[in-house]
């Protein structure tokens, strides 16, 4: 049997594009900007330096309101987010302490894929925040962590096959992007705090001014000495979470998206007046 087309809470408009890409290569300069900056600079070790682009906060906040601007973000789609945002804050702490134990990735992906990029990256980033005031990690690094949530679900309603591809194949597909998603979501944010970690041996340490190369190899070697026992254990997690839960909860979004009918032009009909007596 042939799926049919499949609801979009949000869809993309110009402004909305826009402000994305904008946000987005704002983003990438924000992580790679130390591996680029010179010896003299003075900033690559500077303890303000994560603060110049804690601007990303409201930079983020502005994709909410452009979207909103553009295609008219309605009441139904505002609900379904406050509710997916607080289900995925929510489960975020019910890995805490333990290394990896993220369930909140399967959800975005999931969410993701249903309901389309925009809808995706607006999520991610305001489950990432509501969760920070959850856990009480709000901090330096929380737009990037925002960011970079909200890359994963977008990345998630970019897959392909979202109006054809079901069942076992759909799950598959979402079950090796959410791994591939959980690594590098872990990969990118080293990106935010490594340049400024003092102390570490030479072998894994930034070193301003040095060939991109030689920094990179050094940024490797860091991930795999700290954070891949956080990473691959997530990506296992979301991997099981979606071979185990993805099809009723897919099915349960699917449901509720065409339940709200987002695609159904919205008419207002005249009242008429009724005889008295």
């Amino acid at each position: 049997m042939t799926a049919g087309r499949q609801a979009r809470a949000v869809r993309l408009g110009p402004r909305s594009v826009a402000a994305l890409v904008l946000v987005s290569a704002i983003g990438v300069m924000a992580f790679g900007w130390p591996l680029l900056a010179d010896s003299a600079s003075g900033l690559a070790h500077s303890k303000d330096a994560p603060w110049l682009f804690a601007a990303l906060l409201p930079m983020l906040l502005a994709v909410v309101l452009a979207t909103i601007a553009d295609v008219g973000l309605d009441a139904k789609a505002i609900a379904m987010l406050g509710v997916l945002a607080a289900a995925g804050a929510a489960l975020r702490p019910l890995g805490a302490g333990t290394a990896g134990v993220e369930p909140m990735f399967f959800l975005m992906v999931l969410a993701g894929r249903v309901l389309g990029p925009g809808f995706g990256f607006v999520l991610g980033s305001v489950a990432m925040f509501a969760s920070a005031l959850l856990t009480g990690g709000v901090g330096p690094w929380l737009p990037f962590q925002m960011l970079t949530m909200g890359w994963v679900s977008m990345g998630a309603g970019l897959l392909p096959g979202a109006d054809q591809l079901r069942g076992r194949r759909e799950l598959a597909l979402l079950a090796a992007y959410g791994a591939v998603s959980a690594v590098l979501y872990g990969l990118i944010m080293n990106l935010q705090g490594w340049p400024y970690l003092a102390g570490m041996a030479s072998g894994v340490s930034f070193v301003p001014g040095d060939p991109l190369d030689q920094n990179l190899a050094r940024y490797v070697a860091y991930c795999l000495a700290t954070s891949l026992g956080w990473d691959l254990p997530r990506a296992l997690v979301t991997v099981v979470l979606t071979g185990t839960l993805g099809g009723p909860v897919l099915k349960a979004l699917r449901r509720a998206t065409r339940r709200a009918a987002f695609d159904a032009p919205v008419s207002f009909e005249e009242s008429r007046p009724t005889a008295a007596g």
